[in-house]
């Protein structure tokens, strides 16, 4: 995930803004006209706390025709941003702490500039997390309403590692249920399987990678495969093994 750069933004508006002042002070011809603007001025940016070595200092690239700003950013990507779009807006928008932030590494006085009373922002790192987490899902899929099992429908499952000699921490749940199992409730009892075979051997966390099915002599087949975690991972179906195992004990699907 890219790191949010809305503070560096803010150093690069004040810099810019220093930039052509004293351009259009001093920068004139012999003719005592002032010369021609270039198209793009570039300013060194300084994060705050560069100087303790917490943040590096990124360059920025700015066009003085289009309105745009050239970030280039501490991975080595560039980021365009129109300063008159509502996220140039945004990322322009400042706080009496990003003042001081800014006055701290420049050794600037910008006190009074902006109201201390600002309502905090949400940053772009914050923003894309929060999305994520709109997406998740519980390990178990949600079933429909009156939604009965019959124990009859599930025949045996087993993990196995997906690694040489069983040393990677990527497993594969293979489930064989009676054919023609709602889809949900065939990967539920994967899961299922999975969180029972990982009390036993102490695995609290397994992230759900991808599921493959398949009919052989009358039988539903499921093959999910997932990755095991002593902390809980990043991903859009988790498997926390205590948690899933009463939701299994509610529904009635067997574990191992």
């Amino acid at each position: 995930m890219r790191p949010a750069f809305r503070k560096p933004r803010i150093l690069i508006s004040a810099l810019a803004g220093a930039v052509i002042l004293s351009g259009c002070a001093d920068d004139a011809g012999r003719d005592g006209r002032p010369r021609p603007k270039p198209e793009t001025m570039t300013a060194r940016v300084a994060t705050p706390g560069a100087a303790a070595g917490e943040a590096p200092l990124t360059l920025a690239r700015i066009s003085t025709k289009s309105g745009e700003i050239l970030i280039l950013e501490p991975d080595g990507q560039v980021t365009t941003m129109a300063l008159d779009s509502p996220e140039g807006q945004d990322a322009f928008a400042v706080t009496e702490a990003d003042l001081m932030a800014l006055n701290a590494n420049l050794d600037l006085d910008l006190g009074g500039m902006v109201a201390a009373d600002l309502p905090p922002r949400q940053t772009a790192q914050e923003k894309a997390l929060e999305a994520f987490a709109a997406r998740t899902q519980p390990a178990l899929p949600t079933w429909a309403e009156g939604t009965e099992v019959d124990p009859r429908d599930f025949m045996g499952a087993r993990v196995a590692s997906l690694g040489p000699n069983g040393s990677s921490d990527l497993v594969e749940v293979t489930a064989n249920l009676r054919e023609g199992v709602d889809a949900d409730i065939a990967f539920s009892y994967a899961t299922c399987a999975l969180a029972g075979w990982a009390r036993q051997n102490g695995e609290p966390y397994g992230r759900h990678v991808r599921t493959l099915q398949d009919t052989r002599d009358g039988k539903l087949m499921i093959g999910a495969a997932f990755t095991l975690s002593d902390q809980k991972p990043m991903g859009l179906r988790v498997m926390e093994t205590e948690d899933t195992l009463r939701e299994c004990k509610a529904r009635g699907i067997p574990a191992l």
